[in-house]
Formats: C-alpha cells, sequence, structure tokens
C-alpha cells in the first residue's frame, strides 16, 4: 500500500514530540527547532478542548506539562486528574507549558532537559502547527511532513467527542488528504484505522502503533506464522507499523549484547514500514554505550525505515554520516 513521497528520505527522523529532549514537548519553539535541524517528520498528538479544537498535547491529561493545577485548581476530575477535554480553548491558551514533570512530585522527567519554570510556553492548536510548518516549508523552500496521532479515540467517544472525523477535517483543511501528501497518521486503536480507513475515507498513509505485550520479546517468543498472520491482517488497512524499539532490539537475558527481532523482517515481508520509538540521548538502553550506536542499530542493523528521536538534530547526523561511509 506504501506510496512514498518523492522527497521522503530512505530512513526517515521523525521528531518525536519536536526537539523535545531540548525543549518543552509538542511546543511551537520545540517543532521549529526540530524542523531547523533537519528532521523529516514532526510529530503531533492530537486531543480534543471542550470546544472540539484539536489541541498537540500527547495525554489527555494537562497536570504532567502544564501549571493547570494552579490555574484552576476546581477542575480536577474525581480521579484527582485535570483533562483537556474539560477546558475550553481560551482556557487552555492561558495555560504555561513545561518540562514533563511527575505531578505527585513535582521533578522533571528527564532532570538534565530544558529547566522547568523558565521562559513562557503555550499548548497549540492543530492548525497553528500545521500553519508553522507550512510556512516553513514556504520560506525554506523545504518540504518537511507531518506525523500525526490520534490520541485515544474510543476514549473521546466515551465523552461524546468523534475526535477522528474532527482531526481528519483539519487536515483536509490544510490540504492533507491523499497518500502522496507528506503525511502519516497514526493511532493505537486497530478498529479506529480501519475506520479512518473504511468509514471515514482516509486516503493518507495510515500507522499502526503497538503496544509492547502484542509481540513476543525475543525470537524465541516468536510465533513466526502468527505474527505474519497479523501483520497481513495490518496491511490490509495501514502502510506502516509503529513499534517501541523495545521489541524491535532485545537485550540478552545476561544483559550483555542484544537480539535483533524478526519483527522488521516479518513487516517488510508484508510491505508495511517500520517506524520504531522513541530514541533518547539521555535514556540508553543497556544494549548500548552511545547515542550513535544506538541509531544504527535500529536504522541499520535492525533495518527500520525511520526512527522517532527526542533529539531529531544527532539523529540526521549520525544517519547522514552512515549513509555516507556505507
Amino acid at each position: 500500500m506504501s506510496n512514498e513521497s518523492s522527497t521522503e528520505h530512505a530512513k526517515i527522523v521523525i521528531a518525536h514530540r519536536g526537539a523535545s529532549g531540548y525543549l518543552p514537548e509538542h511546543t511551537l519553539p520545540a517543532k521549529a527547532f526540530a524542523y531547523a535541524v533537519g528532521s523529516d517528520f514532526l510529530e503531533q498528538d492530537v486531543v480534543l478542548s471542550k470546544d472540539d479544537v484539536p489541541l498537540v498535547l500527547h495525554d489527555v491529561h494537562l497536570d504532567t506539562v502544564t501549571d493547570v493545577r494552579q490555574r484552576f485548581p476546581d477542575r480536577a476530575r474525581d480521579d484527582g486528574r485535570y483533562y483537556a477535554i474539560d477546558l475550553t480553548l481560551d482556557e487552555l491558551k492561558s495555560l504555561s507549558v513545561c518540562e514533563r514533570f511527575d505531578p505527585a512530585t513535582g521533578q522533571a522527567v528527564f532532570p538534565t532537559r530544558f529547566p522547568m519554570g523558565l521562559s513562557q510556553f503555550r499548548i497549540a492548536t492543530l492548525a497553528e502547527e500545521l500553519e508553522l510548518i507550512q510556512g516553513l516549508n514556504d520560506s525554506t523552500g523545504r518540504d518537511v511532513g507531518i506525523y500525526t496521532e490520534i490520541k485515544r479515540p474510543a476514549w473521546h467517544r466515551q465523552q461524546g467527542k468523534d475526535i477522528c472525523r474532527i482531526t481528519l477535517a483539519v487536515l483536509n483543511q490544510y490540504g492533507y488528504s491523499s497518500r502522496s501528501d507528506n503525511v502519516y497518521v497514526q493511532c493505537f486503536d486497530a478498529a479506529e484505522n480501519r475506520r479512518l480507513r473504511d468509514e471515514l475515507g482516509c486516503q493518507m498513509r495510515l500507522v499502526q502503533l503497538l503496544e509492547d505485550e502484542d509481540w513476543g520479546r525475543t525470537s524465541a517468543e516468536y510465533d513466526l506464522a502468527a505474527a505474519e498472520s497479523d501483520l497481513q491482517t495490518i496491511a490490509q488497512y495501514a502502510d506502516a507499523i509503529g513499534p517501541s524499539m523495545n521489541v524491535v532490539v532485545v537485550p540478552h537475558a545476561n544483559r550483555q549484547g542484544y537480539l535483533c527481532t524478526p519483527l522488521v523482517e516479518l513487516a517488510h515481508r508484508c510491505s508495511l514500514k517500520v517506524h520504531p520509538w522513541t530514541l533518547r540521548a539521555d535514556s540508553l538502553p543497556v544494549y548500548v554505550d552511545s547515542f550513535d550506536r544506538l541509531i544504527e542499530l535500529a536504522l541499520f542493523e535492525a533495518d527500520a525505515d525511520g526512527v522517532f528521536s527526542d533529539f531529531p538534530d544527532l539523529t540526521v547526523a549520525t544517519r547522514d554520516r552512515l549513509f555516507q561511509a556505507s
């Protein structure tokens, strides 16, 4: 089903929530930074506001990346969490965004990243981010793509909102509608991906995101026939899969060395691209001693077609150097 954009690199680098290793995730400055360092695609996670505006946020919750608890202390639900869907766009725009933190402790999840409390960052709408990327494409002459994840569509429907239909309308409004456009749309919900394709008529390239528990952790645990059958089913409606690196490369049981699982090979056999997540220079797996080595392993040894990275500058530079050396 794949039909790559003519400008797409053979091994794409997807800026995970923007250049989130350097600036608060999913803010427009993080996206501009990621654009400037040569990313092929910028990722947008999409949730809805109370007034049905698609927002670029990783979670349906607000209390891990904003000051919502201080601004709107009475808006928590019974579970103690604060939800984007309970605030209007105007209310959401009044929030300050910061580096991701643990709401229980107030401590940053990645303490060496952008300091909490410095500068000013705001929540962006999907439309605002698309305008930024398209504006930069116009001013630079580049063709950087978008990589949009629709977050928790079944949960949104329980709240009375059809996030897939609303998100597709915005993407279409900004010219993203066909498989030849420089866009991927991803979701963990297989039923919703099928709905996107069959009911909502989405012709853009679809990505089936995969949970770790869906796949064996080592080659010995793979039921190869069953895995290939599952991937063949995915290939009926999707163009790519998005597994975590945890199921693409695994450490040996004794934690010495690693093993590339059969997942990429099986997916390629089914004509599916493979874009694993997430490469982080400040959170290396036990089986590598450098970020360069992790990039080489993911893109060239495991043979993934692209990777999500919190540090797209380093990932682009290493990818290009390894291509030149080959």
